[in-house]
């Protein structure tokens, strides 16, 4: 559970370590190439001795520590290069200290945090007080746009003081029970740090700095040997990225690389790969706003007519749990009474013939727009969904697009004059507490909702403010709310993700890991 006051705690570093993972390798094999074409930047055997070689799908749109919060920034910069002040355990949920020593709830707005006297960042200069409140600063009240603070923090600026070298305070502009939370998404940086523009290779206090990042090929990372806490067992850290799913297993099963992320199914034995829950809830998002969408059976009729377990089991290879909620297991706020029930099209049916009957245009076509590469069988997905809103009398077209375009749909503002759009997304709850869910996804004026309700914008105010076994019990009732009086999304599942992982280290992953891979935690096995 969360608490409002962080008692004084032990300052040693408390990361719990990764206990002996399965090592796994593919073999090669008649059928399977020996090396993988251009893999070569990935380090040759004779360069794993005392690298880790990590390959991702994609290559980080930047390392810039206050966009950590972005999967594709955070699974390499997150307490490897930069670290926060709290740290949140993805297994457990609660807090930790690091950078920060212990927290304290003065008042129903402020705040006071000792930090740490014994951290030095990259570039030999001291950690002080004056660097934790200037990276809050800046991640927060700046004019950066950093995505932390948006996500995070919403509009709401924080009133910051230094009292001395180990001490700040921290104001809210209202009452706020999980501001430790929030900060523990903000990754320090020095004061000497651009607040004009985003760093390309930061400098951090973690226990790896920035060696190269050359575009398009390789970022590399050396181990800091000054860093406070427990020296990591791998000097170096090569990160190389492929975007086909069977060139990063493939890799794996070469010994080109040690870690490879997001396999897809078809490419994942239990040999050269570790399943794990990442955070990711898939579900689509209907625009209330226009017809047929607008009428509230339509939109339940459509959540009935999904086979969310079908789906699970034919095209998730049943890596994947049944969603009756945007967030899954875990999460404070979680709701155990929503099931994912079976598809009912002959309920859904009678709901559509309804509406139709008091003259609401079913027979509009809607349009399903789903982002290539979100999910593995992404497209098959959207056709099974497209069959099964058709069996129930909906017109659907399908309408795939890459990232950006998808993004148009995703964030306000959204396009107009577009006609009734069901938008296939899939929403991670990085923090562990649905009112990060909640504030982007279920208010009327969310930066990712189309519409809501009065009545649900006051009970998810109510939910935000309130505190341990009342918060959960209040968020729970909110998700309960949407889906019997809202219906904005129909669920489809909370997803695994899987890892290749070779058998010279040892790793366990967890919900974090798709965000926030933590090298500390790698272990080497030569």
């Amino acid at each position: 559970m969360l608490s409002s006051v962080h008692r004084p705690v032990h300052i040693g570093r408390s990361r719990a370590k990764s206990g002996l993972a399965a090592m796994l390798v593919l073999a090669c094999t008649a059928t399977t190439a020996c090396s993988v074409a251009n893999s070569d930047s990935a380090g040759d055997a004779g360069d794993a001795g005392d690298s880790l070689r990590i390959v991702l799908a994609q290559e980080p749109p930047t390392l810039e520590p206050c966009e950590a919060s972005l999967t594709s920034t955070g699974v390499v910069t997150r307490s490897n290069i930069s670290e926060p002040l709290i740290e949140r355990d993805p297994t457990t949920g609660e807090l930790e200290p690091l950078l920060a020593t212990e927290w304290e709830q003065d008042s129903d707005t402020e705040w006071t945090l000792q930090v740490r006297d014994d951290v030095t960042f990259h570039d030999g200069a001291e950690f002080t007080a004056e660097d934790a409140a200037f990276s809050i600063d800046r991640a927060v009240n700046s004019t950066l746009a950093c995505n932390v603070e948006g996500y995070v923090f919403g509009d709401d600026d924080l009133g910051i003081e230094v009292v001395d070298d180990t001490t700040l305070t921290i104001t809210t502009a209202r009452p706020d029970p999980i501001l430790p939370l929030r900060l523990s998404f903000i990754e320090v940086v020095p004061r000497t740090t651009s607040t004009e523009a985003k760093v390309r290779e930061p400098i951090g206090t973690g226990p790896y700095a920035v060696a190269s990042w050359e575009t398009g090929v390789s970022i590399n990372l050396q181990r800091h040997d000054d860093y406070w806490g427990e020296a990591p067992d791998f000097g170096r850290v090569r990160y190389v990225w492929r975007s086909e799913s069977s060139v990063r297993a493939a890799m794996i099963a070469t010994d080109e690389a040690d870690i490879a992320t997001a396999l897809n199914p078809e490419d994942a034995t239990e040999e050269n790969s570790l399943p794990y829950p990442n955070n990711e809830t898939t579900a689509l998002r209907l625009d209330g706003t226009q017809a047929p969408l607008d009428d509230l059976r339509v939109r339940k009729a459509i959540g009935l007519a999904v086979d969310r377990h079908g789906i699970v089991d034919a095209l998730f290879d049943g890596l994947a749990q049944p969603a009756a909620q945007l967030v899954p297991e875990g999460v404070v706020g979680y709701n155990p009474e929503l099931t994912a029930a079976p598809a009912d099209p002959e309920a859904a049916r009678a709901l559509v013939e309804e509406a139709a009957d008091d003259g609401v245009p079913v027979d509009r076509e809607i349009t399903l727009i789903a982002r290539n590469d979100m999910f593995p069988r992404v497209a098959e997905t959207a056709e099974a969904l497209q069959y099964q809103l058709a069996e129930i009398g909906l017109q659907v077209k399908i309408q795939m697009a890459d990232t950006a375009a998808h993004l148009e749909y995703q964030l306000r503002p959204f396009p107009e004059d577009v006609g009734p759009v069901a938008l296939l997304i899939m929403h991670g709850n990085q923090a562990g507490d649905a009112g990060f869910t909640t504030s982007q996804y279920l208010i009327s004026d969310g930066p990712q909702s189309t519409f809501g309700t009065d009545a649900l914008d006051e009970q998810v105010a109510e939910a935000d403010e309130a505190l341990d076994d009342e918060r959960q019990d209040a968020f729970a009732e909110v998700f309960a709310e949407q889906n019997e009086s809202v219906a904005q999304y129909a669920h489809l599942a909370h997803m695994q993700g899987l890892l290749g992982i070779s058998p010279r280290v040892s790793y366990e992953p967890n919900s974090a890991t798709g965000d926030e891979m933590r090298l500390a935690d790698i272990r080497s096995q030569r």
